[in-house]
């Protein structure tokens, strides 16, 4: 266990800790608080979130495409309720991690087909539902974008999920190649699973361009977002075969 080398937590920590509650969304993505970068047209901006724990020894890497504005509140929310107490910096980035990554109905998803794929037999678990609780220690979840990225649409700040291709969008693309590298480097060749076509096509690029030494990468597996339900399964019974012979094959290899 570990924090990633590029982390800002040292610098917010205390103005996040400082925060009044209810934390709401003109509190966070404010100009003068923690905003991080913006774009040349001023329509894309980088805010700042603790989502900066790195699980070097995992075995499995789930890769999303940017934290949405819920995770990064909720990320707040749990540096502040260390307040006060004595932990490190490590304990509270990993306690982030563990109350902030793929809740809900996009964790329920993500579970299912993960273990449609028999993932969990291969890492000694009943269900890869452990990989969230008592197993924790096997997985990394990060995102291409690590820190949150929200879009300037209708007069307001909107997450930031596929509006531009953030391999051709030099802005974005920074973003991309001077974090999720560094972290994936780290690690002793996980299995890397993309979710979405954004994640796929950003880590595929990565993997194809020498940024990242792992070439083990589940390719194709769906977004598991609630809002992606009607696409997810057709998407995954047409690349089950495929991902099955990836998981196989690298397992087989350790």
């Amino acid at each position: 266990m570990s924090i990633v080398s590029y982390s800002k937590f040292n610098i917010f920590k205390d103005n996040i800790q400082s925060l009044s509650t209810p934390l709401t969304k003109e509190q966070l993505i404010h100009p003068d608080t923690f905003f991080l970068k913006e774009s040349e047209n001023q329509k894309i901006r980088v805010y700042y979130a603790p989502f900066e724990h790195l699980n070097k020894n995992a075995k499995v890497v789930i890769v999303g495409i940017t934290p949405g504005f819920s995770q990064m509140q909720k990320t707040y929310e749990t540096v502040r309720s260390f307040k006060g107490e004595e932990a490190t910096e490590e304990e509270i980035l990993q306690e982030v991690k563990n109350q902030s990554s793929f809740q809900g109905p996009m964790r329920k998803n993500l579970v299912r087909l993960l273990d449609k794929l028999n993932l969990h037999t291969k890492l000694g678990l009943d269900t890869t539902n452990q990989l969230f609780d008592e197993h924790s220690h096997l997985v990394h979840t990060t995102s291409v974008l690590p820190y949150p990225v929200f879009y300037w649409s209708k007069g307001g700040w909107s997450n930031f999920s596929s509006q531009s291709d953030v391999i051709k969008n030099h802005f974005l693309y920074e973003e991309v190649i001077n974090h999720l590298p560094k972290e994936i480097n780290e690690m002793d060749n996980p299995l890397i699973i993309p979710l979405g076509k954004p994640a796929n096509k950003a880590v595929t690029y990565l993997a194809d361009n020498g940024y990242i030494k792992n070439q083990s990468i589940l390719k194709r597996f769906p977004h598991t977002s609630g809002a992606n339900q009607r696409y997810m399964i057709p998407a995954f019974e047409e690349n089950y075969e495929d991902m099955m012979k990836t998981i196989e094959e690298h397992f087989s290899s350790k």
